[in-house]
């Protein structure tokens, strides 16, 4: 029986100043600031949402700006690269635009058929732009320096390092229900859910030769994979826990509930909800337009907004 996950829910990772993340992610690249937030675990930090205009699962990219510590160490045991899905015949734009915005670009090539942009973020994330047919959840945001025809769909996959892929692939097969059939190119092993499509896959390459890496700025902090209810999360819980490895509780995050967990390789992974989403706690015509606390925060309001830098609208 499969685990209930269906792809790809958020991915959360480490930024450095907390403006410059907003300029690129919201200013450059198009994207809605959907939650402007706070870590739920250390509440003087950001938490940074953006997504499509309505923060449908799987088109969430997070992130906790610290910009006090060091950079990233890309290495094993965690997720190396993160594609984003950007329509057919869209990365002739995108270059151009990136060019313009001094971002980091490598050359386009082809992986699995697809056409990608190699980007490098402001602090050092590594992204993919991906061009894509696929159908997928996406409602174009109006509001954004991004025409709609060449915006950012949501997150297309991730790549993993690993020293041996072997304890990884059977983890994934067994306990989140990817299918078994694997797609093989260079180094790089394809590993899938369901159809396959946009937001249901990621990427493991073997490399035993290169030494752990750690998180720091421009690191991915973890991957959070979706499940449609609280009856699937339960499922997939206990199938982690009988694959070997040790699931949290569930975590009420006000928006999602979360289990979270490492994969044998080490990279930390989630299981979140779908619902209740986003517009639970403000409308979504003003999502991201202030600083949004769970309940549970909000008697330190004072405190924690005055620990915050204030951000002004993204550049």
């Amino acid at each position: 029986m499969k685990a209930g996950v269906t792809g790809l829910h958020h991915i959360t990772c480490i930024a450095g100043d907390p403006q410059e993340n907003l300029d690129f992610y919201a200013g450059v690249m198009g994207m809605r600031l959907v939650k402007r937030s706070v870590n739920q675990d250390a509440p003087t930090t950001y938490h940074l949402f953006y997504a499509d205009a309505l923060g449908n699962a799987g088109t969430d990219l997070t992130f906790f700006p610290w910009p006090e510590m060091g950079p990233g160490r890309r290495g094993t045991g965690l997720t190396v690269e993160i594609a984003l899905a950007i329509p057919p015949g869209s990365i002739p734009w995108w270059q151009q635009r990136l060019v313009e915005s001094r971002a980091m670009i490598g050359e386009p090539v082809e992986r699995f058929g697809e056409r990608v942009l190699p980007v490098t973020g402001p602090h050092g994330l590594r992204l993919a732009l991906t061009e894509t047919a696929d159908s997928r959840d996406f409602a174009p945001w109006s509001g954004g320096s991004v025409p709609a025809e060449m915006q950012v769909r949501g997150l297309h996959g991730v790549r993993l390092w690993e020293r041996p892929i072997e304890p990884t692939a059977r983890f994934l097969i067994e306990a989140l229900g990817f299918n078994a059939r694997v797609k093989t190119e260079e180094r790089w092993h394809r590993y899938e859910l369901g159809a396959g499509t946009s937001g249901q896959f990621l990427e493991l390459c073997e490399v035993p030769e290169e030494r752990r890496g750690a998180w720091g700025v421009g690191s991915v902090h973890h991957v959070a994979w979706r499940v449609p209810d609280d009856a699937a999360q339960l499922r997939v819980q206990g199938m982690v826990q009988a694959a070997g490895q040790h699931p949290t509780p569930v975590i009420d995050r006000f928006w999602f509930k979360s289990v979270y967990f490492k994969e044998p390789g080490g990279a930390l992974f989630e299981v979140a909800t779908d619902g209740p989403g986003f517009g639970v706690d403000e409308p979504l015509e003003s999502l991201g337009s202030h600083l949004v606390l769970p309940p549970w925060l909000e008697s330190r309001r004072g405190l924690i907004e005055a620990a915050l830098p204030v951000l002004r609208d993204p550049v």
